[in-house]
């Protein structure tokens, strides 16, 4: 039962609860050069464009107005993005986008008061990055970057949790710069400064490295910068193959399906829709089904094949931002008909006796309640039963491991091997299934919270 905070103890709660700034400042005003001379934050990755990407996350951590700057070339582009996604942001004109973006900073300054967040328009953020970057105070900083080059990246040198040198050809650095920060309105006398004594053209670095900024480290976390075609190119494999869903994955696919199957999503994700591969999948599973009518290895590499497509609909769905609770709901209804229409052909081409009709009967609905027990917890409890209870990621007999084991099963078939193929998935799903449950009931029995 959760217990209201109120009075004193609120007030104390507030001092440690970071303050999510309500106002970001996009900077788009570059003429993108390097890219032909697009608007950066309009360029398409995985299937959406930067901005709007931004946009998105800031909004989802709580961020709500926007404030553009952009030059009076791009804002008309701009302004028909705006309208399109019917989002609602302040556009600012800087006549001189040829001057350093330190230029573009100082013309929001009117727009914004107290905490804001500033972005570059160019750089491309995980969920998980901007959950964390928004709890942030000044230059947020990656100690380890993954995905951005590090070559090119803005670094800086932190002593005492502050800014004391920034540059791209820093010699020696602690972190780089991520093109994030959290600031406050105080930024703007720092500008001001700037403005007059170098007449407006001054780098956003000369701010930040003069205000001598907090730093908050936020290492590891997937972002990048996005300048030249291969960066483009590593932005979209990096949406991919961190739009893995994880949590509810086998052995199987953690170790063999998601290395092909991102590599797939990669390839294809700027290319087709995630319906559209939801539908391919279903086919091939269906096709794979009245195949194990006439060849046996041949069906029961067409049915892996299906397997590891299957996750390419919901990473490329999650990379396009278009992940919905309705299109993962029907890709689990179709899964059930692929797993129940292929091991029913199984067993009417190869079983004759009543007994071993039982036996695939139970392996049957053995695969069929293995994802039942864990969606009806949801159902129930609206709590992922993989977060909840970890130890049922390590229990056998998950889609992915149960399709690869029907392969191997099919690749070399007898009488004998098809047998023991539905013994074993009729063991291994009841088995699970109970287990489960009773792991479910205990964690019920000891939660005040479920």
């Amino acid at each position: 039962m959760l217990v209201p905070v109120k009075g004193e103890a609120f007030k104390e709660l507030k001092k440690v609860m970071p303050m999510i700034p309500k106002t970001a400042v996009i900077l788009a005003a570059g003429l993108g050069t390097r890219l032909g001379g697009k608007p950066k934050g309009l360029l398409r990755v995985a299937g959406r464009e930067i901005l709007y990407r931004t946009i998105v996350l800031l909004k989802r951590k709580g961020v709500e107005e926007f404030v553009i700057v952009t030059n009076g070339r791009y804002a008309p582009l701009y302004r028909e993005f705006l309208e399109k996604h019917g989002f609602e942001a302040e556009l600012i004109i800087n006549p001189e986008p040829e001057k350093g973006n330190g230029h573009s900073l100082h013309l929001a300054g009117d727009k914004v008061s107290g905490r804001f967040v500033l972005v570059m328009s160019d750089h491309v953020y995980s969920e998980t990055f901007v959950e964390r970057a928004v709890k942030g105070r000044g230059l947020i900083a990656d100690r380890r970057p993954e995905w951005a080059d590090a070559g090119e990246a803005t670094k800086v040198r932190v002593k005492g949790g502050r800014v004391v040198s920034i540059g791209k050809n820093l010699g020696e650095w602690d972190a780089v710069d991520t093109g994030f920060f959290v600031l406050d309105s105080g930024i703007f006398s720092v500008t001001s400064a700037l403005e007059e004594e170098r007449d407006g053209d001054y780098a956003l670095s000369e701010v930040i490295g003069r205000a001598g900024l907090e730093v908050t480290f936020v290492d590891g976390l997937p972002w990048t910068d996005v300048d030249t075609p291969e960066d483009v190119r590593r932005a979209r494999k990096m949406l991919v193959k961190t739009a893995v869903k994880g949590a509810g994955d086998g052995f199987v696919s953690r170790h063999l399906n998601r290395k092909i199957s991102t590599e797939i999503s990669t390839l294809l994700v700027e290319r087709t829709s995630p319906n559209a591969m939801t539908a391919v999948t279903f086919i091939l599973g269906l096709l794979s089904a009245i195949l194990s009518l006439a060849n046996l290895p041949l069906a029961g590499i067409l049915y892996q094949v299906s397997s590891i497509l299957d996750g390419v609909d919901g990473e490329i769905a999650r990379a396009q931002m278009r992940a919905s609770k309705l299109g993962g709901y029907v890709d689990s209804l179709l899964d059930r008909y692929v797993d129940g229409s292929f091991l029913a052909f199984l067993a009417y081409s190869t079983l004759r006796e009543p007994l071993w009709y039982a036996v695939a009967l139970l392996a049957l609905l053995g695969s069929v309640m293995v994802s039942y027990s864990t969606e009806r917890f949801k159902g129930a409890f609206c709590r992922d039963a993989y977060s909840e209870i970890p130890a049922l990621r390590k229990l056998p007999g998950k889609r992915d491991e149960r399709v690869f084991i029907t392969m191997l099963f099919l690749l070399y078939p007898v009488q004998t091997s098809v047998k023991a193929l539905f013994l074993l998935l009729a063991l291994i799903t009841n088995l699970r299934v109970a287990i489960t449950a009773y792991f479910i009931s205990k964690k019920v029995s000891q939660s005040k919270t479920i």
